[in-house]
């Protein structure tokens, strides 16, 4: 039978600062991964994954969502597998199938665009318009330094589409909808309209606190003749206040 936690409402919708919100706050044991699952049914699961760590492990074999799997077996013989990725300092809902079949299935809803995410973002300034879509293609370049992306018109396509939804003298709130999956897709193209992303050590400018961005929900139409599998995140512990600033 399929389980799920829906978000209850405060100032902000999803946002509940209350004890659910104060254990995300503790570090990551491989056991909290339980409480962080938003869904699931007998083929895929839906996590809250926490800023700051990985999806994958590097080579140094550091913590990361996969080397964590094992605690949400949930009876089966083997752990679930990602079916996506986030940037290591992006939380939010992380899709994870439970069997190969299921990540077969879920990779050709992402293939095909038919999976869809929605991101929260805090920015630093405003967009020109209170919503529209973004065409800017992105490539990666490496230099000394490490690695980013950038726009470039040879690059691969990328489209993303945003809608203010609040504003303050600093900043505002962003709903993001990307249609393609580029690496760093939304932190690129909101820095690409002067609005880059708060704390983005990358393409805007560092702070103390994590990046504020988050994946705030996701609809997968993973089930034939049924709704899609609608789940929705909490805003994670260090975007709260500065989401409450816009009401």
């Amino acid at each position: 039978m399929a389980q799920g936690k829906s978000s209850s409402l405060s100032l902000v919708p999803g946002l509940n600062p209350g004890k659910a919100a104060q254990r995300r706050s503790q570090p990551l044991a491989s056991t909290d991964l339980i409480a962080r699952v938003l869904y699931r049914d007998s083929q895929i699961i839906v996590i809250d994954k926490p800023s700051g760590l990985p999806v994958h492990g590097g080579p140094r074999g550091q913590d990361s969502i996969e080397s964590m799997l094992h605690a949400l077996k949930f009876g089966l013989s083997r752990p679930p597998i990602p079916a996506h990725r986030l940037d290591h300092d992006t939380g939010g809902c992380l899709i994870l199938a439970r069997n190969e079949r299921a990540r077969r299935k879920l990779g050709r809803l992402f293939s095909a665009g038919h999976i869809e995410k929605v991101y929260w973002a805090i920015v630093a300034g405003a967009p020109p318009d209170e919503a529209a879509r973004i065409e800017l293609p992105l490539r990666k370049v490496t230099s000394k330094a490490g690695w980013r992306m950038i726009a470039d018109p040879a690059g691969q396509s990328a489209s993303t589409d945003y809608k203010v939804l609040g504003r303050t003298a600093a900043g505002a709130w962003l709903e993001l909808r990307p249609h393609t999956g580029r690496t760093h897709q939304i932190r690129v193209h909101c820095a690409a309209l002067g609005c880059p992303v708060v704390n983005d050590p990358l393409y805007g400018a560092p702070g103390v606190e994590p990046l504020q961005l988050f994946a705030r929900s996701v609809a997968i139409p993973f089930y034939e003749g049924r709704p899609p599998i609608a789940v929705v995140a909490p805003p994670p512990r260090h975007m709260q206040a500065t989401l409450q600033s816009f009401v």
